[in-house]
């Protein structure tokens, strides 16, 4: 059998196995179709498919090979029964979120890698106390990372003494001099075992914009989810919240206990290092990926094996599309970034960069069939070393708003394209503010007025057509690498003393850790013998 073919057996088997299984007066006129598409109640649009998609009835070994080989890479059940909405921006995010936090009525679980301490972090905060005063649970999870600077314990005070818990995680401490690397990523709020919301969205006025100073707000993007599957956002938050100090337990008893509110399939994928489920799932729908696949990243440095699949794809034919940033807040992220687009275009990779303030979503569509959604990039922070939560959705119906809405971002974006060179068959890749020539004991006002036009002829192009010749970037990194390594030396030679210091005292800190951590490990040795004989 072609690969194919297989490949879609199982794509259908497993996106629409909860359409066939329901019962005929139970389907929408959408299912209804999907369901006649895949049965072969509409043998002639399947022999006339260029695609070729083969009726697969939901019992075959395709379907259970499929939710293996799903389930393995994701690390993650496949949960049906379910109500998707999507929350394009962070207004969309944070109303819906305190409207779920104001109506609790038994519990709110809130874990967010930033909560900055400014007017929409004290509306979430006070929301929070008020609930905590009427005797709700309410238990918060921060990361000390991004939340360093951004608001302090103080600004937690009237929760806790509202009765309110919050556990902040990973501080510095002594024994694990590298364990500041692994940050907790997620964005996730469940209230009353019944709302689960999780994005990509801080809570800080920074999403918002400044409509004073003209600054539009951040693109992001979130879902809100009722049915079976919250149980499983509702877990990954305890397991954050169980590694940082006693567990908690008015928690529901699983996804079984839970009444089905819709019929979209959705898997929660809670990645934790040294895990990297996610990874391993975008590498294999980047594999699969038959027609289309178009990805919305804010920080995209990729792995080469990833790199790899994509040009794969692309060289197979399928459409993929990358939007980032055009500016971001982490301007080194961004540059490194753009010094991997050209191998992107040269295998067909359409590169866009959004024009707003920052975009700051992460999110994938394929074939318009398979969806994402969640906190991950696509960078190795995120696949090997944060905590991250995501959804990957198997429903058409969210996958076709998802696809539109990303249409709807290119609307806003500006194509990046590489400039053929005239005389040779390799592309030329020119910089997107156009320089002039280099005019030999040439300088003074007039080359930089000259150059300044022709900025300003390159911005005007761009803004007209959309599209912008690649920056020349491959020679930046090699040249800020060689010019510190270069004032290093120096350094070195004139004042060695400024070399050797800090080294010294990088290595008592080292050495400080590891002997901390040593220790901590032989008291845990000589108490395992005494803890396995009172346990006898």
């Amino acid at each position: 059998m072609e690969r194919v073919d297989v490949y879609h057996q199982i794509q259908y088997s497993m996106t629409l196995q909860y359409v066939l299984s329901r019962s005929p007066g139970t389907r929408s006129a959408g299912e209804e179709n999907e369901h006649q598409l895949i049965t072969g109640g509409n043998n002639s649009a399947i022999m006339n498919d260029t695609r070729r998609i083969s009726a697969v009835p939901p019992t075959t070994p395709y379907r259970l090979l499929a939710e293996q080989v799903f389930s393995r890479a994701a690390g993650a059940p496949l949960v049906g029964g379910n109500t998707l909405e999507l929350l394009i921006d962070a207004a969309a995010n944070y109303d819906a979120w305190l409207k779920a936090i104001r109506g609790a009525r038994r519990r709110v679980l809130l874990e967010n890698y930033t909560i900055r301490d400014d007017e929409v972090g004290c509306e979430f905060r006070d929301a929070l106390v008020e609930r905590a005063k009427a005797g709700i649970l309410v238990a918060v999870v921060v990361d000390w990372l991004g939340c360093f600077g951004q608001s302090r314990g103080r600004f937690w005070a009237p929760l806790r003494a509202a009765g309110g818990a919050v556990r902040v995680f990973n501080p510095p401490r002594l024994g694990e001099p590298f364990g500041w690397f692994s940050r907790d990523h997620r964005k996730l709020l469940v209230v009353d075992g019944i709302h689960g919301f999780l994005s990509g969205v801080c809570i800080s006025a920074k999403w918002l914009g400044n409509p004073a100073r003209n600054v539009p707000p951040w693109r992001d993007t979130g879902v809100a989810v009722r049915g079976p599957a919250v149980a499983e956002i509702e877990a990954a938050f305890a397991q954050s919240w169980d590694s940082l100090g006693p567990p908690l337990v008015d928690l529901a008893p699983g996804s079984e206990s839970i009444e089905p509110s819709g019929s979209v399939a959705l898997r929660v994928i809670a990645t934790q290092p040294p895990y990297a489920n996610l990874y391993r799932l975008d590498h294999l729908i980047a594999s699969m990926a038959h027609t289309t696949l178009w990805l919305t990243d804010a920080y995209f440095v990729a792995m080469t094996p990833y790199v790899q699949a994509l040009i794969s794809a692309a060289r197979d034919g399928v459409d993929v599309r990358m939007l980032v940033p055009g500016s971001s807040d982490i301007p080194i992220v961004a540059h490194v970034s753009r010094t991997g687009y050209r191998p992107l275009l040269k295998a067909g990779i359409r590169v866009f960069e959004w024009n707003g303030s920052m975009l700051h979503a992460k999110t994938a569509v394929v074939d318009g069939r398979w969806a994402r959604v969640g906190s991950s990039n696509l960078n190795m922070s995120s696949w090997m070393g944060n905590r991250e939560i995501d959804v990957a959705v198997e429903d058409a119906g969210f996958a076709g708003l998802l696809a539109a809405q990303y249409e709807r971002d290119l609307q806003n974006a500006t194509e990046i394209v590489l400039a053929p060179r005239r005389h040779r068959r390799s592309e030329q890749i020119l910089d997107s503010i156009a320089r002039p020539p280099r005019v030999r004991r040439a300088g003074g006002s007039t080359s930089r007025a000259a150059a300044g036009a022709m900025r300003i002829a390159n911005s005007v192009g761009a803004a007209l057509t959309t599209h912008r010749v690649l920056v020349d970037l491959s020679g930046g990194p090699l040249l800020t690498g060689a010019l510190v390594l270069a004032a290093l030396s120096v350094i070195g030679v004139l004042w060695p003393t400024a070399i050797a210091w800090p080294f010294a005292a990088f290595a008592g800190w080292l050495s400080l850790n590891l002997s901390v951590r040593l220790w901590r490990q032989r008291s845990q040795h000589r108490r395992t013998p005494s803890d396995a004989m009172d346990d006898n």
